[in-house]
């Protein structure tokens, strides 16, 4: 079986306090640090032991991963399957990075966000041009409010020409023509998060070789569709993978319309679609502060 697994636990903390994410500064209990580490590696033996599968895995925690042993020691674990062909995971960078010299960097990615106002912007650009020197594949990106613009082009100016920097649109603010055209600057791509794509009775790759799972190891066909397939670890999500239309009226995130079979976004990113790196380089835009 050739699968893509988004999975998301119970963790929920997070060591920065964006406005605009529900999930700031949050502290889990230590109770829910030990559930969420033991979930983890629950999926993580799960994973190991599927060597006649052929895995892709993307973290998607709420909270910052990174900065837990246990997301640092799964990926790298992970990482060293020779089935797995890729393991991701969401971050903000804040973390270590000398880990990454034990995993295996042809199947490791990260998916790294930039937050202004959250870490000075020195550090961040150090960090994604230490994992650049270290060799490791990865995209970094920004939420595209207004007071971000500057700091996205001064990034994407720093950046090497090689490493994408997407952005995506901010919930709920409308982009107008001028704007969307100084954000495409930044990102050639941007004009597919700019509006909602709709959805309703289209094709998805999710419910058939893309699926979400959750600490438990309850299986959904994808993180904004409640219906259950099965479960990972009795195996009963298998007899429910299938070809299978989207029931919600628009999809708004790229973590899912990604796998919307009527956009081509698995050309645009092909060999990086769950680490957000399209295919093809350089992806320096030539971004101006105009």
């Amino acid at each position: 079986m050739d699968l893509t697994l988004l999975y998301r636990g119970p963790l929920a903390s997070c060591d920065y306090d964006c406005p605009y994410c529900p999930f700031a500064k949050r502290r889990d209990s230590p109770r829910t640090l030990r559930a969420d580490r033991a979930a983890l590696e629950r999926f993580t033996g799960w994973a190991a032991g599927q060597d006649g599968d052929r895995l892709r895995i993307l973290f998607t925690p709420w909270g910052e991963g990174l900065v837990r042993s246990w997301y640092r020691r799964a990926m790298v674990e992970l990482s060293l399957l020779p089935h797995v062909e890729r393991v991701a995971i969401q971050t903000n960078l804040s973390g270590r990075t000398a880990w990454l010299d034990d995993a295996d960097r042809d199947s490791l990615a990260l998916w790294c966000t930039y937050h202004p106002g959250q870490t000075p912007y020195d550090r961040f650009l150090g960090k994604a041009l230490d994992l650049a020197a270290r060799g490791v594949r990865f995209s970094v990106g920004v939420v595209g409010l207004p007071e971000h613009h500057g700091e996205a082009v001064r990034l994407r100016n720093a950046l090497p020409d090689h490493v994408y920097l997407w952005v995506n649109a901010a919930e709920g603010h409308a982009y107008t023509d001028a704007e969307a055209a100084a954000w495409t600057a930044v990102d050639p791509l941007f004009g597919y998060s700019r509006h909602p794509h709709r959805s309703a009775g289209l094709p998805c790759r999710t419910g058939a070789s893309v699926v979400s799972v959750d600490g438990e190891g309850t299986v959904r066909r994808c993180h904004f569709v409640r219906d259950e397939l099965g479960n990972l670890y009795d195996g009963s999500y298998r007899a429910a993978l299938r070809p299978r239309p989207c029931p919600l009226a628009v999809c708004d995130c790229h973590i899912g319309y990604v796998h919307l079979e009527t956009l081509p976004l698995y050309d645009v990113f092909a060999g990086g679609v769950l680490e957000r790196i399209p295919a093809g380089a350089p992806w320096a835009a030539g971004a101006t502060g105009a």
